[in-house]
């Protein structure tokens, strides 16, 4: 088991003609994803990796039967790569472009809920069950296939915890990079629900940052609806209030948002929460004999 992705997902890749699309069709393909489409208006025909090409999402779902999107196009087009891939009936739309304006995910993010489908990003790393499949841009070689459900607004701090979590061989059972702008498909609620129903997953590492409440309302949900264990990490303790730090979900406004703030919510509720990315493997390690 695993949640979103697993080996029966057929990937097709919006703007596999690119230069990020058709390098990252390569490390896909290489992990063993099983890509079977690409998207580019007007390069329908051409292969990319030995993909088939199409000019529409309609065309490549219709008869490379794909389920699950991956968008690898500029920012300015892709909102309207969202809306395609949602009308054509693509249930999982994952989204890795950066700087998108926020106004325009408003209505994305409404328009794929109202057809349906579930999105994940945008300014994220994207999704990985290990060992099963790989759709995005994170390194394969250091996942390993376990039982740990990984939740992340940060995609390099992902990889970090990933990286130490295999090296003390706690393998994960899927890795959801759920992007770091204040506007995204999927929050961390969202996710924590799925691994709560998966058979697989044993606990969770839920990895957060400053900006925004997301955090918080997790914890609550955490305490009130959750029997799996998990365990946290917030980045951002030593960010200034007022300036940018990295990207667009990660700012702090108006006195709210701070890290001391979401790691005293999840200490009032009893989660445990890491000093730094090594941590974490105490932690789970931890939560993990307590039951058993």
């Amino acid at each position: 088991m695993s949640i979103l992705v697993d080996k029966n997902t057929h990937v097709l890749v919006q703007g596999i003609t690119g230069r990020e699309g058709s390098f990252h069709t390569q490390q896909m393909l290489e992990y063993g994803t099983k890509v079977v489409a690409g998207v580019t208006p007007g390069k329908g025909g051409e292969k990319v990796e030995g993909v088939p090409v199409y000019n529409t999402v309609k065309e490549a779902v219709r008869d490379a039967g794909a389920n699950t999107s991956i968008i690898y196009v500029p920012a300015r087009f892709a909102t309207e790569a969202i809306y395609e891939a949602a009308d054509a009936g693509i249930k999982l739309i994952v989204c890795i472009a950066e700087g998108i304006p926020t106004l325009d995910m408003v209505k994305a993010c409404y328009y794929v809920k109202l057809k349906g489908s579930r999105l994940i990003g945008p300014n994220c790393a994207g999704v990985i069950s290990p060992g099963k499949t790989k759709i995005g841009i994170m390194p394969g070689s250091i996942h390993k296939e376990g039982n740990l459900g990984i939740v992340s607004r940060s995609g390099t701090l992902t990889y970090e915890v990933v990286y130490n979590l295999t090296k003390n061989n706690f393998g994960q059972s899927t890795s959801v990079s759920i992007g770091g702008d204040p506007i995204i498909g999927c929050h961390f609620i969202d996710i924590l629900e799925l691994f709560e129903e998966d058979s697989e997953t044993k606990a969770i590492v839920l990895i957060g940052e400053i900006g925004g409440t997301d955090e918080e309302e997790a914890a609550k949900f955490i305490s009130s609806k959750m029997k799996k264990p998990v365990v946290a990490l917030i980045a951002g303790k030593t960010a200034p209030p007022g300036k940018r730090m990295g990207h667009a979900g990660a700012i702090i406004s108006g006195g709210t948002g701070t890290a001391e703030e979401k790691i005293k919510t999840f200490q009032k509720f009893s989660i445990p929460v890491a000093e730094s990315p090594l941590q974490i493997v105490d932690l789970v390690s931890s939560v993990l004999d307590e039951r058993g």
